[in-house]
């Protein structure tokens, strides 16, 4: 069965033994021993094991994993070191640069690599929607299972006493926003970074200072987005 290693063990042990779960993981085995499945076995569960629960200030939540070869690696939107930055991510990091300069005054440079391993260990929860995908296949692994889970996670996020953000990109992120209680939890929200819509109103969103903002005014360390 599934093995972290860090509090996410014990929070979703019970998850791991329902029917949906069983279900999804049979159907796994099968695509993992017939088929070119990204991320390997060994990645799915990376966004846990870098953020523990009680660790987590943000959730970036993806829809599903890179389905080009050696990009997924268990963190949305993140890709391993030396990996080119697919067009999502590079509108990220605009986007970034852009948000701290406005709000600090700071020139951000645009990072060369696109992996993302140091936001999760600073507290940015790096999730998808779906955990694997079919290469070459967007949406392959869509509705066997894997939403349940991670809609538990959302829950599961919302139930802590201590205050996060959620930034939700694209309307299958932005449908999650009734899993949160917005009274509690900062929740911001804005179009996917893909190039097709990135330009219809992601860019200007300041998705990074305002995460860092409500986390201040919950006293609460701000995240470091330099990478």
């Amino acid at each position: 069965m599934v093995n972290i290693g860090n509090s996410w063990d014990e929070i979703l042990r019970e998850e791991f033994k329902k029917e949906y779960y069983l279900k999804l993981r049979e159907f796994l085995k099968k695509e993992y021993a017939t088929r070119r499945i990204y991320p390997d076995m060994y990645s799915i569960f990376n966004a846990f094991k870098a953020t523990p629960y009680e660790n987590a200030k943000c959730l970036i939540l993806g829809q599903d994993p890179y389905h080009g070869e050696g990009q997924a690696h268990g963190l949305s939107f993140s890709v391993p070191e030396g990996v080119p930055q697919p067009p999502s991510l590079q509108n990220i990091f605009k986007e970034l640069a852009g948000d701290m300069e406005q709000a600090y005054g700071k020139k951000l440079q645009i990072p060369k690599s696109g992996c993302l391993e140091k936001w999760a260990e600073e507290g940015v929860m790096l999730l998808n929607t779906s955990l694997t995908v079919r290469a070459g296949q967007a949406g392959s692994h869509r509705n066997k299972g894997w939403e349940i889970l991670t809609d538990r996670v959302i829950e599961l996020l919302n139930q802590r006493e201590k205050p996060m953000v959620f930034i939700l990109w694209g309307n299958p992120a932005r449908a999650k926003k009734k899993l949160i209680d917005g009274r509690k939890h900062c929740i911001i929200e804005g179009v996917h970074p893909s190039p097709l819509s990135a330009h219809g109103g992601f860019f200007g969103g300041r998705y990074f200072s305002r995460t860092n903002e409500f986390l201040k005014a919950k006293g609460q360390k701000p995240i470091d987005w330099t990478l």
